[in-house]
């Protein structure tokens, strides 16, 4: 993209960098209220049939990563123009969640600073290796890549580690603040589990939260690994890393369903945040709707992005995601090569 018409995208983008107070709060209030009322109706549930409270929890999940998306627009300070607001919000909406504001929110900007950058992976990021590093790795650094790169672990261990354990540990060299606001975090998520076992009892509360944990932290998980590790991303060294190419093409777009965009607050269109995260979540439609060169980009469904479960490996010769099978394509290919 030319100087001209990177200077063109950011005019584009400008006007809707500009948060609504009136959007914000009744999206707070449109998502917020309701997942109170179905994890209630989900508590009453328990005394008819726990199939209704499983279909209620999954409902409640769904509103859980709403409430996610909330936090997330927080931390990049785009829900509100007031920093406090956004803070303030974000620690409540991060309690809800088990994520810590700061932490999250300095994580999280490195991911933008390095989306695609392969000289400056592993902070807040899927651990990414490529063919060539994996091939020269020994033996327990590979087996435990394959692990962690195994969707049983990944999406089923994933949200239970991340969120329930990862996440209570401040990062080394974090500031004061950041810290405090961790343990504040911590605390708040300890009353509130604690309030909610004191009044309906630690076993009602494991039925109804569990699934909803569990559900929505899949999902979240699912979400961020779907964005970025389609077959045709982007990875360039740092001499070469750009990051407008780094946001249209290493970052897709999720064509959801209606439904699920709502409950997802239009994260699929992950490409517009990518290249403007000061863009609140309800109006990344509207950009990509009404400028068609931001349509020009990777898009996945859902059907096509169940492809992404078998893109593993980084490899740098094609430019693209292979899977762990065709690693013998390139080690014959490699062998070749070496022989010549």
């Amino acid at each position: 993209m030319s100087h001209e018409e990177q200077a063109g995208w950011r005019k584009d983008i400008a006007p809707y960098e500009r948060p609504c107070v009136k959007y914000s709060v009744w999206q707070i209030i449109n998502t917020l209220l309701p997942f109170f009322l179905l994890w209630y109706a989900a508590y009453l549930s328990l005394s008819v049939s726990y199939w209704l409270t499983l279909a209620l929890a999954i409902l409640a999940g769904g509103f859980l990563i709403r409430i996610f998306i909330i936090f997330h627009d927080c931390c990049h300070q785009s829900y509100f123009k007031n920093r406090a607001a956004n803070k303030i919000v974000g620690t409540f909406t991060g309690i809800l969640t088990c994520c810590p504001y700061s932490q999250w929110q300095h994580s999280h900007a490195v991911h933008h600073a390095t989306n695609g950058n392969l000289d400056r992976r592993g902070t807040g990021d899927i651990w990414t290796l490529t063919v060539e590093e994996y091939v020269s790795s020994p033996l327990l650094r590979r087996l435990a890549y394959r692990l962690y790169r195994n969707p049983l672990i990944m999406f089923g261990v994933g949200p239970i580690y991340i969120f329930l354990i990862a996440y209570r540990f401040n990062r080394k060299r974090a500031g004061l603040k950041e810290r405090i606001n961790t343990y504040v975090t911590n605390l708040g998520i300890a009353a509130v589990a604690g309030l909610l076992c004191w009044t309906v009892g630690w076993q009602a509360f494991l039925l109804v939260h569990g699934p909803i944990f569990f559900l929505s932290g899949m999902a979240g998980i699912w979400l961020f690994y779907v964005q970025h590790q389609f077959e045709q991303s982007y990875f360039e060294e740092e001499e070469n890393w750009d990051y407008v190419k780094a946001a249209l093409q290493g970052s897709s777009f999720y064509k959801l369903p209606k439904v699920l965009r709502w409950f997802t607050g239009n994260i699929g269109f992950h490409h517009i945040h990518h290249l403007s995260p000061r863009v609140p979540n309800y109006y990344l439609k509207a950009v990509h709707r009404n400028y068609p060169r931001f349509q020009e980009v990777h898009t996945l469904t859902l059907l096509s992005s169940l492809r992404s479960l078998r893109f593993r490996l980084w490899n740098e010769c094609s430019k693209t995601f292979v899977g762990f099978k065709d690693l013998k394509q390139f080690s014959a290919k490699r062998n070749e090569t070496d022989s010549i």
